[in-house]
C-alpha cells in the first residue's frame, strides 16, 4: 500500500534499500533545508528594509550550507540525495540571496544596470558551482592542484559581494554614484567566480597543530569571535579587503608551485631509469 509521500531513498533507486532511515542520515539534509529557509528569509527581510537582519541571515545561510557536507562526512551520512540537495541549495544561498539583498539595499538605485549586475552574479555563481562539481570528478587532475580552487569559491563570493552593504552599515551613504560603483564591483566578483584564478583552499592547513601553538590559536579564535560580536561590520569589511589582497598572493604561490612541479617532471623524464 502506497503512502501519501514516496519513501526516502538516500542513495537513489540504484543504491541499497534501508527499511528504517537512521536519524544521522536525515540531519545533514535538514541543515541544508534550514540554510535555504534562512537565505530566502533574508531576501524577504531585505525587501522589507530590515537590512542588518537580512545580511545576518544570508551569512548564516552560507555558514549552514558550508557545514552540511562536513556534517554528513563526520556522521558517515553522505548520500546521493544529500549531494543533489546541497548543489541546489548552493545556488540559492551563495548566488540568489546575496545578489537580491545587495540589489534591495543599493543596486536598485542604478536602475536596470543594478539588476543586470545582480543577475550576472547569480548566474556566475551557478556556473562556478557546476564547474566545481565537474572538477571534483576529474581523476587526471594532479593531487597538488586540489589544494587550490579554480576561481573564487562560491561561499567566499557570497561574502565578498556584500562589501557595499557592510560599508553602508558603517556610514557610507547610498547614492546613485555608489550604486553604479557597487554594480561594477558585483560584476567583478562574478567574473572572479568563473575565472581560472587559482585560490588556495587551505584544505591541508591546520589539520595538526604544534603543542606550543594551541593556546595562542585558542586565544586568537576567542579574540576574533569577540571582535565579530562587538564590531561585526568592521570585521566583515576588513575580512573582505584582506581576502581581495590575498588573491594575487595566491596566484603567485600557485605559479611558483607550477614551476617547481614542471621542473621536477623534466628532471624525471631526462634522468635515466636505473635497472638492477
Amino acid at each position: 500500500m502506497f503512502g501519501v509521500f514516496p519513501p526516502f531513498e538516500p542513495h537513489g533507486s540504484g543504491g541499497p534499500r534501508i527499511r528504517e532511515i537512521p536519524l544521522r542520515m536525515v540531519l545533514p539534509n535538514l541543515i541544508t533545508i534550514l540554510a535555504i529557509c534562512a537565505g530566502l528569509t533574508g531576501v524577504r527581510l531585505a525587501f522589507e528594509h530590515r537590512f542588518e537582519m537580512a545580511v545576518a541571515l544570508v551569512l548564516f545561510a552560507a555558514f549552514l550550507d558550508g557545514i552540511d557536507g562536513r556534517a554528513a562526512r563526520m556522521l558517515k551520512a553522505t548520500s546521493k540525495f544529500g549531494a543533489q540537495m546541497d548543489s541546489l541549495a548552493d545556488i540559492v544561498n551563495f548566488g540568489v540571496a546575496p545578489g537580491l539583498v545587495l540589489y534591495a539595499f543599493l543596486l536598485d538605485q542604478a536602475g536596470s544596470a543594478g539588476w543586470i549586475a545582480a543577475v550576472l552574479f547569480a548566474i556566475a555563481c551557478g556556473l562556478r558551482l557546476a564547474r566545481f562539481n565537474v572538477l571534483e570528478e576529474d581523476a587526471k587532475r594532479p593531487i597538488w592542484q586540489t589544494e587550490y580552487f579554480v576561481g573564487v569559491p562560491a561561499p567566499a563570493g557570497a561574502v565578498l559581494v556584500m562589501l557595499p552593504v557592510y560599508l553602508g552599515f558603517l556610514g557610507l551613504q547610498p547614492s546613485v554614484a555608489a550604486a553604479w560603483i557597487a554594480s561594477a564591483y558585483t560584476v567583478l566578483i562574478g567574473f572572479l567566480l568563473v575565472s581560472r584564478l587559482p585560490v588556495w583552499s587551505a584544505k591541508t592547513w591546520g589539520q595538526r597543530v604544534k603543542r606550543d601553538l594551541v593556546i595562542p590559536i585558542l586565544l586568537g579564535v576567542v579574540l576574533f569571535v569577540l571582535l565579530l560580536a562587538s564590531y561585526p561590520w568592521h570585521v566583515m569589511a576588513a575580512g573582505v579587503i584582506a581576502y581581495l589582497v590575498f588573491l594575487p598572493l595566491s596566484f603567485r604561490a600557485y605559479a611558483k608551485r607550477m614551476e617547481r612541479e614542471e621542473a621536477r617532471e623534466r628532471e624525471e623524464v631526462s634522468s635515466p631509469v636505473e635497472k638492477d
